[in-house]
Order: C-alpha cells, then sequence, then structure tokens
C-alpha cells in the first residue's frame, strides 16, 4: 500500500511539472504572438518619437522570453531582426559604440538558430573556405536566420572599421549574403543587394570595393522593391554617389527620398521615414563630401 502511495505521489509530482512545463510555454507561445504582432504594428509607424520610446520595452519583453525559452526560433528570429532595426534606425547615428553592441546582441541571437546546425558552429571559427562548407549545408528556410545574423554582423563590421579583428570576419558576413542571393536574392526587399551595393560602394578599390558591382546591385534592390523601400536610395546615394562623386544622383536620390508620399510601403512605413531623416541629415552635410 505505501509503495502504491509513493507511486501515486510520484505521478502526481510529474504531472504537475508537466503542466507548469506547458502552461509555461503556452504563456511564451501566446505572447510570442503578441510581441511580433507588436513588431509588425511597429513596422507600420510613421512617428519617430513614438516608435523611438517604444521599441526598447519590447525589445527588452522580447529578451525575457528568450530567457525562458533559449531554443526557441521564432523569438531568436525577432530578436536578431529587432535589435539589427533598432540600431540602425534610432542609435547608430548618435551612439557607434551603444549601436556595436546591439549589433552583436542581434548576431548573436541569429547565430543561436544556426548554431543548430553542429557542423556550422564547429566551423564558424575557422577559415573561411571551412566556413563557407559549413554554410553550404543550409536550405532556402534558413535564409532569414543567415540574413538577419549577417546583416547585424555586416553592420556591426561597418562600424568599426578600425578593429583589425571586426574587419577580418567581413569575408564570412559576405559569404553569409552571398547564401542569400543564391536562395533567396528578393527577400527583406532585396535586402541582400543593398548589402553588397553599400559594400562594394563604400570601399576603394584596392581593399575590394567595385563601383560598377555596386551600381548593379542597388539597381536590383530597387527593382526587387519597386522602388518602395527608402533605405536603398540613401544608401545608394551615402555610399556609390559619394565615392564616384556624382553630386548630381548624390542629390536626386535624397530628394526622392526625402519626397517620397506617405504609406508608400505600408508594412515598412517606420524603415522609410528613418530613411527620410537620415536623407535630409545627410543632404544637409553635402558640402562635406563634395
Amino acid at each position: 500500500m505505501k509503495r502504491f502511495q509513493v507511486t501515486v505521489a510520484i505521478l502526481a509530482a510529474s504531472m504537475l511539472a508537466f503542466q507548469g512545463c506547458s502552461i509555461t510555454q503556452l504563456t511564451i507561445g501566446a505572447t510570442s504572438g503578441i510581441i511580433k504582432g507588436a513588431f509588425e504594428a511597429m513596422n507600420r509607424e510613421t512617428d519617430l518619437e513614438l516608435a523611438s520610446q517604444a521599441i526598447p520595452s519590447d525589445l527588452k519583453l522580447l529578451d525575457g522570453l528568450i530567457l525562458e525559452a533559449p531554443k526557441d526560433k521564432s523569438l531568436l528570429l525577432l530578436g536578431a531582426e529587432g535589435y539589427t532595426s533598432y540600431a540602425l534606425g534610432f542609435v547608430e547615428d548618435s551612439s557607434a559604440p551603444r549601436a556595436s553592441l546591439f549589433y552583436l546582441r542581434a548576431r548573436n541571437y541569429g547565430l543561436r538558430i544556426l548554431f543548430k546546425n553542429k557542423d556550422f558552429k564547429d566551423h564558424f571559427k575557422g577559415d573561411v573556405a571551412d566556413f563557407q562548407k559549413a554554410l553550404n549545408k543550409f536550405g532556402k528556410d534558413d535564409v532569414p536566420a543567415v540574413f538577419w545574423t549577417a546583416n547585424a554582423w555586416g553592420n556591426y563590421i561597418n562600424l568599426n572599421r578600425d578593429n583589425v579583428d571586426a574587419l577580418s570576419d567581413l569575408p564570412k558576413a559576405e559569404a553569409m549574403m552571398r547564401f542569400v542571393l543564391k536562395y533567396d536574392p528578393a527577400y527583406f526587399y532585396g535586402g541582400a543587394h543593398l548589402f553588397f551595393g553599400t559594400i562594394l560602394g563604400s570601399l576603394p578599390a584596392m581593399f575590394g570595393g567595385d563601383t560598377t558591382k555596386s551600381r548593379e546591385h542597388f539597381e536590383k534592390a530597387i527593382q526587387i522593391s519597386d522602388g518602395k523601400f527608402m533605405m536603398t536610395y540613401y544608401y545608394y546615394a551615402k555610399t556609390y554617389a559619394v565615392m564616384t562623386q556624382n553630386k548630381t544622383l548624390f542629390e536626386s536620390l535624397l530628394s526622392k527620398v526625402i519626397d517620397q508620399p506617405a504609406n508608400l510601403l505600408p508594412q515598412q512605413n517606420l524603415a522609410n521615414e528613418i530613411a527620410k531623416e537620415k536623407a535630409r541629415a545627410l543632404l544637409s552635410d553635402e558640402s562635406d563630401y563634395f
């Protein structure tokens, strides 16, 4: 009888533990859906001040959810995208060190998804050839994680070009973006083309820059978004137009961003408004570049 009572007690405890785990998982699942909706709503926001005040609390809530569910792919992907976007839109221009920390946090969230592939994790710190071989083990379904990881990493490198260790990682970030070009070149409004247009248009030829290829990538990105994603025009002006000293193109591209109509791309209203603010600032500093 005592043995039976002990067995029942163990089963009861196990059921309670299971129920507790299920309740936690259900809560996280429901909350992650709300967070995803909040991010989508924020992307449609046109008021930059409202967005800048609201996003940090959403990101910290997301951090908390990830602590409770550290292997949840959807949460990690939101973390990679969220911190990258926040750093680019609201931090980079005022504090490069803070933006760098956020870019690394975004990259590391993305890597936690990609490291589920043991071969990639094992070769991540190896040479570029081994890194590329491991990257080839991924497929089209992995494009979002690869893209946002590389995007965050590339932005971090761009802010730390005087850091030899950071700059030495650029070939790996480029390899990841070539992966995106291979499997889904249209992903995030041609984001991989925007990446290469910016990189190739901002580096001197002796360091791998290529203005001809840069322009080709920018034009492809514009074509993919039907000319509605304004960040492409902004970086086109900031890199290619400045590198080629094409003042007329510089002014034309930035004017296009500034003069964009409202709700041109509703699901990216916030990004387009950020691009507009950045374009005004860049245009006001025109004499520094020409």
